[in-house]
């Protein structure tokens, strides 16, 4: 049986990499004609390790280092330097692949980030494919708004700081400006073209694998069907079951002892994703909101890094030093405060029944997935546009804040966070009732029969016709 080889290019950070890696061992197990090779970029900083997977369908390039001339402070330049000058190392290793392997190259699957790489699947004349990360709402809100700017002149910074509200077509309600994307307002830095660059190359793919599902996105699905963009799949929920960075065993160990002795549904678990971190200030009114609710938490507490730089948050030396004095005494019956979380075992466990969240996608159809119901708290990239998707539109999840912004200097108070911390908490809300559904619907769609099952099904098809296609046009 001949091996058709797809070449996998996500984007180097963690949250991407695992999406990509979960759909690549979703491809190969369900059709064993394929095999895949993930090229994996680095940047310089931060770590991708940890990366691994057991399918023998499956490997991992680490492609070479390279050197970006522009600043090294994390901006829309740099990402969008760094990705360029791997295009003539990403060619080379296409070539390794085909010299080396009795394999037929039958296409690219790309990160949003990555279409660049569209110019190198052109070249090999094979097709691209998007794999989007993120919902089909927020897929939807980029091409609305990089059509408005290139066609009709939309101003994108009439948005910024404002009240202004834009309708579009893949969100029930119109979308206020304090929810966009931080990014697109960014000219300075060059974040604004990136985003508007990679959205216009998102209409040359041949088709855009989400990390979605019908049934929770119902209305963007069908909003983004029979449009002009290229044909979308949802394929979700993927989620990383495995993958974690910067704990060990025995942390993990000893944060499943300490929710194995907490009644069920009990603990709030507050986590902020892998870039997320506060100043003093907020770390204060997070622990004293805790400490007025009386509810027993979980509290994944990481330190900033240093200003200026590139790098991930890490853990701190003297956690008592940046806490209200006394507070670990005072809640150590009810509350433990941690660096690193093995986030999916979290929420996994029964003693869980509310999570704090930043509101990255992953991590929201995680909490999908176990039936835990989420109060929002986005910190950058498009995590506030996604929950006010989860407040508004879905009804999936309560508010703390949904237009905060870790680069602003407002300071959530301990009020608020109490408020919010109890709403989340009520046994009878809506939003409980609606989790508890979306779990069940999220576990039926990925089974033979499921809605994903199918559309990923359809993916494979259509690949497989072009792959037929392009065989009888080089006849």
């Amino acid at each position: 049986m001949e091996q058709t080889e797809l070449v996998f290019i996500p984007f180097p950070i963690i949250g991407h990499l695992a999406s990509a890696l979960e759909i690549a061992k979703l491809i190969t197990k369900r059709d064993p004609r394929f095999s895949i090779t993930i090229f994996i970029m680095k940047f310089p900083f931060g770590s991708t390790d940890g990366m691994d997977t057991d399918s023998d369908s499956i490997r991992f390039v680490t492609l070479p280092p390279v050197e970006v001339s522009s600043e090294t402070t994390p901006s829309g330049h740099f990402f969008s330097e760094f990705l360029k000058v791997h295009i003539p190392v990403v060619r080379d290793a296409v070539h390794e692949l085909t010299r080396s392997n009795s394999v037929r190259l039958s296409g690219f699957v790309i990160d949003m980030f990555c279409t660049h790489m569209i110019d190198v699947a052109d070249e090999f004349g094979v097709p691209s494919y998007l794999f989007f990360p993120s919902g089909a709402a927020f897929l939807g809100f980029l091409l609305h708004v990089q059509f408005l700017h290139d066609y009709e002149g939309l101003d994108i910074n009439e948005f910024k700081d404002s009240d202004a509200e834009l309708d579009v077509p893949t969100f029930v309600n119109s979308v206020p400006g304090k929810v966009f994307p931080a990014w697109m307002f960014d000219k300075e830095s060059g974040g604004a073209e990136m985003l508007l660059c990679h959205t216009r190359r998102f209409r040359e793919v041949k088709g855009i694998l989400v990390n979605t599902f019908i049934e929770l996105e119902s209305h963007a699905i069908q909003s983004l069907s029979g449009s002009t963009v290229p044909e979308v799949y949802p394929v979700g929920p993927i989620l990383n079951n495995r993958m974690g960075s910067g704990g060990g065993q025995q942390d993990a160990s000893a944060i499943m002892s300490w929710l194995d002795d907490q009644p069920p549904s009990s603990v709030i678990f507050l986590c902020f994703g892998s870039m997320g971190s506060f100043g003093a200030d907020q770390i204060k009114e997070i622990a004293y909101g805790l400490e007025h609710s009386g509810h027993r938490f979980l509290w994944s507490l990481r330190q900033l890094p240093q200003k200026g730089k590139m790098g991930f948050p890490g853990g701190y030396e003297n956690i008592e030093e940046v806490l209200p004095e006394g507070f670990l005494h005072r809640t150590a019956r009810i509350g433990k405060v941690i660096g690193w979380a093995p986030q999916i075992a979290v929420l996994a466990h029964s003693a869980v029944g509310g999570f704090v969240s930043h509101c990255g996608w992953n991590s929201l159809l995680e909490s999908i997935w176990y039936g835990v119901p989420v109060a929002t708290w986005p910190i950058y990239a498009e995590q506030q546009i996604n929950a006010f998707q989860m407040v508004k539109d879905l009804g999936l999840a309560v508010e703390i804040k949904i237009d905060y912004n870790r680069d602003s200097d407002y300071v959530v108070s301990a009020h608020e966070i109490e408020n919010g911390l109890r709403n989340l908490m009520n046994i009878n809300s809506e939003v409980r009732k609606k989790r508890k559904e979306m779990e069940k619907v999220s576990r039926k769609v990925m089974i033979d029969g499921g809605s994903s099952h199918f559309s990923l099904g359809h993916f494979i098809e259509d690949m497989m016709d072009s792959k037929v296609m392009k065989g009888k046009d080089a006849l």
